[in-house]
């Protein structure tokens, strides 16, 4: 069970993400795009129309396969802090 602190935080780092405007570097998305969809235990496969972006992302996924779901929480919220935060 997902602790209540957790969640909470990783709701506000998604929200953050979400009404960011400026643009982010593919590297950032990517290590987002992971933890978020483990996060959420969703594991389809990329949507995306260019076969290429799907390649990517299915990539990202690859790399955090290992990682448990509160793990990924974590790591999204410390990534968002870190990179996005504090500029």
């Amino acid at each position: 069970m997902i602790n209540e602190d957790l969640h909470k935080r990783f709701e506000d780092a998604v929200n953050f993400v979400n009404d960011y405007t400026d643009p982010l570097p593919a590297d950032l998305l990517l290590k987002l795009y992971a933890y978020f969809k483990i996060a959420n235990k969703n594991f389809d496969n990329p949507g995306s129309r260019t076969p290429l972006i799907n390649a990517f992302k299915a990539n990202a996924l690859f790399q955090a396969k290992r990682i448990s779901r509160e793990e990924a929480m974590e790591k999204y919220v410390e990534l968002v802090e870190k990179e996005l935060k504090s500029l």
